[in-house]
């Protein structure tokens, strides 16, 4: 059951959050023992690829060209940097890697041929690789899929209707494009939103509400709470309460039982104890180290400690899809000829020792 038939209306689903906590929770762990193992959360791991720079003007984010925020700009990430992250994340217990880089949108350049190699490196080492890198064609979403590209993260955020207060520079409308193209190509779809930008609730019920409305809801959804930095233009936003990330991760569990739900970003706020019931309410994923892309997350030795005191074991790659099988790339494929055949054809100068 991939949407729950039962809370397809605004009001349904607004009732549903409203329910007293711990009812709410209980509901949300029955239907997620019935299907997923509630021991299980995966370790997912979010790599910056490109840092700062981007010309957005999300509101959230540190990232933006235009706030004066401490985020130093970084070119695209090499591909052997890439892999030696990879592989240290994998060492650590993560199975998933997110490759995030801070574009608009994806571009047939250099760079992106440099992310379609990533990605086959990363699908070589037997984890998911999931991409985040902005608006992007079928045809960019194709390629991917062809090199390995296990998922395509592409936030709505919150609301159609609150969406325009915190973003001007793309609209509702391009991000449900970007997720369609994703779709089309036959890549897993991660998406979800923040709490606590000074929506109302009613709008947190309006991004699960866009969910509902597509055709196959996504297969992860994350949930986010808002991590103000200074100098974004949410700088001045108070901390949400951990009991309201308790209530969006129980309701999001309850209306999509069987995508995974992310506890994403905000985590540092939380609690062991309030963690714990997020797990119990449906959460089966945690981004693990210390950073997600620009904004301080729980180190690894901390997460692999509330494991073991919590009871939980690490999810295995590919538990959710079998693993996509990496094509030779006909661009990447074409470069290497012709750099093959500058090799072949030069011939060191010929210098005379007197």
């Amino acid at each position: 059951m991939k949407v729950n038939p039962e809370y397809r209306s605004k009001e349904a689903l607004l009732a549903l959050y409203n329910t007293p906590l711990l009812e709410l929770v209980y509901q949300a762990a029955t239907i997620h023992r019935e299907y997923h193992n509630p021991r299980e959360v995966q370790m997912s791991s979010l790599l910056s690829i490109k840092t700062g720079g981007c010309p957005e003007d999300c509101g959230y984010c540190p990232q933006a060209a235009r706030y004066q925020t401490d985020v130093d700009v970084h070119k695209l990430m090499s591909v052997e940097s890439v892999i030696e992250q990879a592989k240290n994340a994998k060492s650590n217990g993560s199975s998933r890697l997110c490759m995030g880089a801070a574009w608009r949108e994806v571009r047939d350049n250099r760079d992106f041929d440099k992310v379609v190699e990533m990605v086959q490196a990363v699908n070589d080492l037997d984890m998911e690789v999931c991409c985040t890198l902005g608006m992007m064609s079928e045809d960019q979403a194709l390629r991917l899929k062809k090199a390995g590209l296990f998922a395509y993260n592409h936030n709505l955020d919150s609301s159609k209707e609150f969406y325009k207060d915190v973003i001007s520079t793309r609209e509702y409308e391009d991000r449900l494009k970007t997720i369609d193209n994703a779709r089309k190509a036959g890549i897993s779809v991660c998406s979800g939103g923040i709490i606590g930008m000074g929506e109302a609730v009613e709008d947190r019920i309006g991004l699960l509400l866009s969910y509902m409305e597509m055709e196959t809801p996504p297969e992860s959804i994350p949930i986010n709470a808002l991590v103000a930095v200074e100098g974004t233009p949410l700088e001045e936003q108070k901390p949400i309460e951990q009991w309201e990330m308790i209530r969006m991760v129980a309701t999001t569990r309850i209306a999509f039982p069987e995508s995974v739900v992310r506890l994403s970003a905000g985590r540092t706020k939380m609690s062991m104890e309030a963690q714990a019931m997020c797990f119990m309410a449906g959460a089966g994923s945690i981004f693990a180290g210390d950073k997600l892309l620009t904004t301080p997350n729980p180190e690894f030795n901390e997460d692999q400690e509330m494991f073991h005191i919590l009871g939980l074991e690490p999810k295995e790659a590919f538990a959710d899809g079998e693993k996509p099988v990496t094509e030779p790339d006909p661009i990447l494929e074409a470069k290497k000829e012709k750099e093959a055949m500058a090799r072949k054809d030069f011939e060191p100068r010929k210098v005379s020792v007197v």
